[in-house]
């Protein structure tokens, strides 16, 4: 039996002596390195955002494109790395998206213009998106069952520490070197993954019978689907919603496109995603669960920073090593998490993971206008031994959900789901805060009568002590403003742990691993 027959074969129990080659590890490394270069891609410009504007001429909403186009070019192109993979050939594929991830990254970095900058980052979207569910395909087909526990913690941990490293990278950059060095870091790196895949994969012919037979009206719906709907989400709150004739037609493209996707799925003989896959009850379980990390992970590592910048007044790279701490336990768990998944029922570990993370946002819904990044030290550690756990085993347990040969699909679908969940985030959270703050702003107002004592005796002293009456009620509109931001931002993590807690549930669906069973392969 050939190799490629063997590897395509159903799962068995793989004999004690069976151990993946050099190469093939080799090959588990390109695509791990591949898939945190992405992910690490997605957050790096977050910290130097101020400064990347001021240097190339763009406003705040202009420059919110920067980070939005990133994330709507990889959420359309990660479910269809599956069928770039059939067409292209695994190896050709990633050795293209890696030249030409590495050529944006060129791009952005020499950008002058705003426009030279959003098509560098969209180039780069579209690129570093295939690197993602490709690394869990290199999982799939490169290692034996009892090996692949090893592979999943190392794509798990990469995947989830990206974006927590990113912004201190970013900052870090930004502020010893210059921002423009946060995208020529990628060259290096861009040349050893090229290495590493040059010598790791085999070379496959490219399919092109795929073009003949592709869906089409499903390649353009998820275009135009994930794309509009994930600029309605960012940019909706920006632009007032569907007051917005903007908006209206980018809801219109998304439902259009939607419903191209539907077509493609009841006429094509091999639909571009696998929709179907969502009627297993396990993997629908799972997609839901992981959206609710897209949301912890982004929507969280969004509004720390933002805590601290406006209250307790940290600079971008101070606000970006709180996030980092809770990339401290995933580094400290990575040994273990194999040993984890081979010993550990699957629905005790995710529910463990996933009421860990509850926890977490529960202890931040106490936060002050006192408050500093030490009161986030606690909570930030919870939240990554929490997300680590649940996201791990939700890998793990997405895995055995499918038929092997359906696996380049599933992890499309899953890594999609995880993206998506950010931009909801994302905008859930500007939706929320404004509402928040002119609600708390106008609570706070209607306890302070102008006839009370206390607030007569409160302006009189301010009015003493900054020179004027009208400095005292500017002083006092300040701290108003601070305390309802504080009181929204602890809304924000009563929202983020409801929300956890509700979709905790669905671990139970999970399908038990058996002790002492060979792991099911990842995608």
């Amino acid at each position: 039996m050939s190799d490629a027959a063997a590897r395509s074969a159903p799962p068995r129990a793989a004999p004690a002596f069976e151990r993946a080659s050099t190469a093939d590890w080799l090959a588990v490394a390109a695509g791990a390195l591949g898939a945190m270069m992405a992910t690490l891609d997605i957050s790096i410009v977050n910290s130097s955002l101020p400064t990347i504007q001021g240097e190339i001429g763009a406003s705040g909403s202009e420059g919110t494109w920067i980070s939005t186009s990133y994330l709507v070019a990889e959420i359309v192109i990660i479910p269809l790395a599956g069928w770039l993979e059939r067409l292209l050939g695994l190896r050709t594929l990633l050795l293209i998206a890696t030249s030409l991830f590495v050529s944006f990254s060129m791009l952005c970095g020499l950008s002058d213009t705003l426009p030279m900058m959003i098509v560098g980052r969209i180039g780069q979207g579209f690129t570093g998106g295939a690197l993602i569910p490709t690394a869990m395909t290199i999982i799939a087909t490169r290692l034996p069952t009892q090996q692949q526990p090893i592979g999943n913690a190392m794509f798990g941990v990469t995947v989830v520490l990206g974006p927590v490293v990113g912004p201190v990278l970013g900052g870090w950059l930004t502020e010893n070197l210059s921002w423009h060095y946060a995208f020529f870091i990628n060259l290096p790196v861009g040349v050893t993954l090229l290495t590493l895949l040059a010598v790791a994969l085999p070379h496959r012919a490219p399919d092109w019978d795929q073009l003949r037979y592709a869906d089409w009206a499903g390649i353009a719906g998820l275009a135009l689907g994930l794309g509009g709907l994930t600029v309605v989400l960012e940019e909706g709150q920006r632009e007032q919603w569907f007051a917005s004739a903007e908006i209206r037609w980018l809801a219109l493209t998304a439902v259009i496109g939607f419903a191209l996707i539907f077509w493609g799925q009841a006429r094509a003989t091999k639909p571009v995603i696998r929709l179907r896959l969502l009627l297993d009850r396990q993997f629908s379980a799972v997609v839901i669960m992981v959206m609710a990390i897209g949301m912890v992970m982004y929507g969280t590592s969004y509004v720390i920073p933002q805590f601290l910048s406006a209250i307790a007044g940290y600079d971008s790279l101070q606000s970006a090593q709180v996030v980092l701490l809770s990339g401290l336990p995933m580094i400290l768990m990575m040994p273990f998490t194999p040993f984890l998944m081979r010993t550990v029922d699957i629905r005790i570990a995710v529910i463990t993971g996933m009421s860990i993370l509850a926890i977490s946002a529960y202890l931040e819904t106490g936060l002050t206008s006192e408050s500093t990044g030490s009161a986030f030290a606690e909570s930030q550690v919870l939240r990554g031994l929490g997300t680590i756990f649940a996201s791990i085993f939700m890998n793990q347990a997405a895995i055995r959900s499918v038929p092997r040969e359906m696996a380049s699909d599933a992890a499309g679908l899953y890594n999609t789901a995880r993206n998506l969940g950010g931009s909801l985030a994302l905008a859930a959270i500007g939706m929320i805060q404004d509402q928040r703050i002119w609600l708390h702003s106008r609570r706070i107002e209607e306890s302070l009568r102008a006839n009370d004592a206390g607030v007569q005796t409160y302006l009189a002293a301010q009015a003493q002590t900054l020179g004027s009456t009208e400095a005292a009620y500017r002083a006092l509109d300040g701290t108003i403003r601070i305390q309802a931001m504080t009181m929204t931002y602890a809304d924000l993590f009563w929202i983020v742990t409801v929300a956890i807690v509700c979709v905790t549930p669905l671990a139970l669906l999970l399908r038990p691993l058996p002790q002492g069973a060979p792991m099911a392969g990842a995608h």
